[in-house]
């Protein structure tokens, strides 16, 4: 499918973990798509290993299961995004095309999924002291900006959608996550967003 289309190239194919991991880092490919549940060393293990060996490309999870087992940890070893294997062909393209500008791809339920579960956390984390309203260690806070930026983020928003929402280029969309990503200490949109719900930064609901 992927070979058909105009501006994608297939440069490799793996038939289990670990020869994804060799392969990635030999090919170094902008976007990586990884199952989860393969022989020979599952998904979540070769992303953990693809960062750990500082492999720059993307991964993008494509998998049959979305459980809360599934989703949570492969966000957490590094996964750009996380697609379901339903999904249509066009929203792959776009998905493939999203992780390689290293912007985050939820499936809508997996996005519901994760999200449910940062909510979860923060309304049972106790409220957060004056100094974790900032960075990651009580540094510089979000502006009123940053906030409505992450806030339209955390409910799914693209670059795209968040700058018509807020009358703003895309350019200034990005230029604002650099900065809640550094005042955050964290690396990716994903946990950008858990990290504010974790800070009492972004409230379940609003």
């Amino acid at each position: 499918m992927f070979a058909g289309e105009p501006g994608f190239e297939v440069v490799g194919e793996a038939a289990d973990g670990e020869e994804a991991v060799r392969l990635a880092e030999e090919l170094r490919p902008r976007v990586v798509l990884m199952d989860l549940r393969m022989p020979g060393g599952d998904g979540v293990t070769a992303i953990t290993r693809l960062a750990e060996r500082g492999v720059p490309s993307r991964v993008l999870v494509l998998t049959t299961y979305d459980t809360d087992t599934d989703v949570l940890p492969a966000i957490e070893a590094g996964a750009t995004g996380y697609l379901l294997k339903d999904a249509r062909q066009d929203e792959l393209f776009r998905a493939v095309r999203a992780a390689a500008r290293g912007e985050a791809v939820l499936s809508p339920p997996v996005a519901t999924r994760l999200l449910d579960q940062m909510r979860a956390a923060a309304s049972s984390a106790p409220p957060p002291s004056a100094a974790s309203w900032g960075g990651a260690s009580g540094g510089e806070p979000l502006s009123p900006r940053e906030l409505e930026v992450l806030g339209l983020i955390a409910r799914g928003g693209t670059n795209r959608e968040v700058a018509a929402r807020l009358f703003i280029s895309q350019a200034t969309v990005k230029t604002h996550l650099l900065h809640i990503y550094g005042k955050l200490g964290v690396n990716d949109r994903a946990a950008a967003v858990a990290a504010a719900f974790d800070r009492g930064l972004l409230r379940p609901g609003g």
